[in-house]
């Protein structure tokens, strides 16, 4: 009897390492890599609080997340995936997602993702357009971001006119400015490059190329483009632009805070410098100024991929529909991720927060930049040009029409 027992107790031993060694069997480990920052409570919310709520829920998958530097994320990425050890999925910045979707090594998700399109559908159309590349989608966005026109308070009072919101009123809204305080400026932004240039190039209904991306020929040297340039150095000349375009002069916050500068164009995250370094400062927000083509400003923030070569795709999309999901979206409004949800626009969450509102109504009508692997090399001709027309070196359709031949001939 006593021999029994002990075969019998030996007997559930041996069943239950069984059944605890195949539940081990049947767990899969998935990697994500990501920039998430470190400092703000990003990471800390992402590690501690939302992946653990996420493998409670799907307790065959466990997460490893790897926080990985901007600076070096891509030369990284594309090492790994040469050496077959890239992770299943990644956040990316949305101008590499072109280059990665030209090399093959990205999963296109409308061909390997039987609910695409209910994804699709729930999130704005410009942060989704970032996924797109030759017919297919290679991701989907998972945190966005857009700029808004943002307004000194204290100069706009003191020169007793609004706060424009066409194009046509900014010459006069500038004569306002500089009568109540000659050296000041009505806008200030540090360059011309694409960032900063698109904005005015569609509200004026202007472009870069086609829809297509086959030819600049007929876009940035249309006549609406050129009057946009044409607009920009006229404000320029007649000292409405801050002469930081050109490299010179004091830095947007600084000029902006200390006023200088009436009107800067910036994102959600100028909200946080500017009230962590000049505390008593109280500017307002509207949106971009509305040209012939409409209100229309640039696209930023990041998507979510996923690698062709990983061995667990279902794990992965599973991983991914979290990411997207209501909870983890709100969940990253409070360390100031923007949603990329159209269903949040109107909740609770968005109307109860400080400034997310007005950025969301902006990113309704808001761009992608030229989604093609060359974009650096297109974004530094746009740059090119701009400094030639500022300097008086060449017309705007002289310089413009140097640039649809080169980005032409990129975009080959």
């Amino acid at each position: 009897m006593k021999h029994r027992i002990i075969f019998i107790t030996l007997s559930i031993i041996m069943l239950l390492c069984t059944c605890i060694t195949s539940f081990a069997d049947d767990t899969v480990n998935i990697t994500f890599w990501h920039g998430y920052n470190e400092d703000n409570g990003e990471a800390d919310l992402l590690i501690n609080t939302l992946i653990p709520q996420f493998e409670a829920e799907h307790p065959n998958i466990k997460v490893t997340a790897v926080s990985v530097p901007y600076d070096s994320f891509l030369t990284k990425l594309i090492a790994a995936i040469s050496a077959g050890s890239a992770p299943d999925l990644f956040r990316s910045d949305i101008i590499w997602v072109p280059q990665l979707a030209e090399q093959g090594v990205l999963l296109s998700l409308d061909e390997n993702m039987p609910d695409f399109e209910e994804y699709k559908e729930a999130v704005f159309e410009g942060p989704l357009s970032t996924n797109y590349w030759k017919g297919h989608y290679y991701g989907l966005p998972l945190d966005t971001n857009t700029k808004v026109w943002l307004s000194n308070s204290a100069m706009y009072e003191k020169a007793g006119v609004p706060v424009p919101t066409a194009m046509t009123e900014l010459e006069e809204t500038c004569k306002a400015i500089k009568a109540s305080d000659p050296n000041a400026y009505l806008f200030s932004a540090d360059g011309f490059y694409a960032w900063n240039l698109l904005p005015f190039i569609w509200s004026f209904g202007g472009g870069i190329t086609d829809e297509e991306v086959t030819t600049a020929d007929g876009y940035i040297n249309s006549p609406q483009t050129v009057a946009a340039y044409e607009f920009i150095m006229k404000l320029y000349d007649e000292g409405c632009i801050s002469p930081l375009i050109m490299g010179d002069g004091v830095d947007n916050y600084s000029g902006f805070a200390g006023g200088l500068y009436a009107d800067i164009s910036d994102g959600p995250w100028a909200y946080s410098i500017l009230n962590g370094q000049f505390p008593d400062f109280n500017f307002e927000a509207s949106l971009f100024p509305e040209g012939e083509g409409g209100s229309i400003q640039v696209i930023g923030g990041e998507d979510i991929n996923i690698i062709a070569q990983t061995q667990h795709k279902e794990e992965a999309l599973e991983f991914m529909r979290f990411l997207v999901s209501k909870d983890y979206q709100i969940s990253m409004m409070s360390v100031g991720q923007m949603p990329v949800r159209n269903d949040l626009a109107d909740s609770e969450e968005v109307k109860n927060h400080p400034y997310f509102g007005i950025f969301l109504e902006q990113i309704a009508t808001s761009k992608a930049r030229t989604a093609h692997p060359n974009w650096a090399q297109i974004d530094s001709v746009i740059t090119d040009a701009g400094q030639l027309i500022a300097r008086k070196e060449m017309s705007a359709q002289q310089a413009l029409d140097d640039a649809a031949a080169k980005i032409s001939e990129l975009i080959k």
